[in-house]
């Protein structure tokens, strides 16, 4: 068991990080699905997307998603009629499973396990610019938006390289929380939101980023962000007013103990700063040993 702080995070970044049989079980059912949708749809490319494409998955609670590029005559000039398509062409592949459609993917939840439940976003293809692939996928009304996955997974992982490496291990710890106290905000919003404020910074230090991070997230008001690689316009914290105001309240709630964390470190109060960050992340995170 840790006696800092900095092993506190060390072993939680541990937990968090899922095993091989979790990665497996996400890779287990890609060909059957790219099977699927290339006999019905066509399709240019299939690549792995999200989380697990980015390596920010949590252990437990990540899906994988698959981006599905299929070709413009696949698909409908309404983004809903291809999503109902596509959704109606993986329930006859898989009618066990309970397909359906969560804009702007299509959900295929295979077993039991999170880490089994894969999300297909159909995309059409528009351009290559600055070397990214650019897309356009479904905006939630029944048009079409534009997104690049890979110029995004290279903003995140540029900055985590300049950083050390310890950048999408803050995107985890903050994910975790998202997680652990089923807080509505996009993972999406918080990997650019996280991957933004760590390019102003010189180094990370786990907990005294945790801490920034959710302070300026709560200061923000979890605030709409302009895509940093230029792609996607304005990006949302959360799909509904409603779950923003949810998602405030308990980004306050965490915003306060993460500061509660760090003054009792500032104090020498190791103990009290484990209670704080256990506290915080629903008595998940290590025991602190004494």
């Amino acid at each position: 068991m840790p006696r800092t702080i900095n092993e506190g995070f060390g072993d939680f970044l541990t937990k968090l990080t899922p095993i091989a049989t979790e990665t497996s079980a996400a890779q287990s059912h890609r060909s059957s699905i790219k099977a699927c949708i290339e006999s019905n749809f066509g399709l240019n490319r299939f690549v792995r997307i999200g989380s697990f494409g980015n390596g920010t998955s949590i252990s437990g609670y990540s899906d994988i998603d698959y981006l599905a590029s299929i070709p413009t005559k696949g698909l409908k000039e309404k983004s809903s009629l291809s999503l109902r398509n596509i959704c109606d062409a993986l329930d006859t592949r898989f009618p066990s499973t309970g397909v359906r459609v969560s804009c702007p993917a299509v959900v295929v939840p295979f077993g039991t396990d999170r880490s089994e439940v894969t999300e297909i976003v159909p995309a059409d293809y528009v351009k290559e610019e600055n070397g990214h692939k650019i897309y356009d996928i479904a905006d939630g009304n029944d048009g079409w938006m534009k997104a690049s996955p890979d110029a995004h997974n290279e903003y995140v992982r540029e900055i985590d390289n300049r950083l050390g490496g310890k950048v999408k291990p803050l995107i985890r710890f903050v994910k975790a929380w998202k997680y652990y106290q089923d807080v509505p905000i996009s993972s999406f919003y918080l990997e650019l939101r996280i991957a933004k404020y760590a390019d102003g910074e010189k180094s990370i230090i786990f907990d005294i980023d945790m801490k920034n991070v959710l302070c300026l997230l709560r200061n923000n008001d979890l605030a709409d962000m302009r895509d940093p690689m230029g792609v996607s316009g304005m990006i949302s914290a959360c799909k509904t007013a409603t779950l923003l105001e949810t998602a405030k309240s308990k980004l306050n709630t965490a915003a306060t103990r993460a500061e509660k964390a760090r003054e009792a470190a500032n104090n020498e109060k190791i103990s009290d700063a484990f209670y704080w960050w256990n506290l915080l992340f629903d008595d998940k995170f290590p025991s602190y040993y004494y």
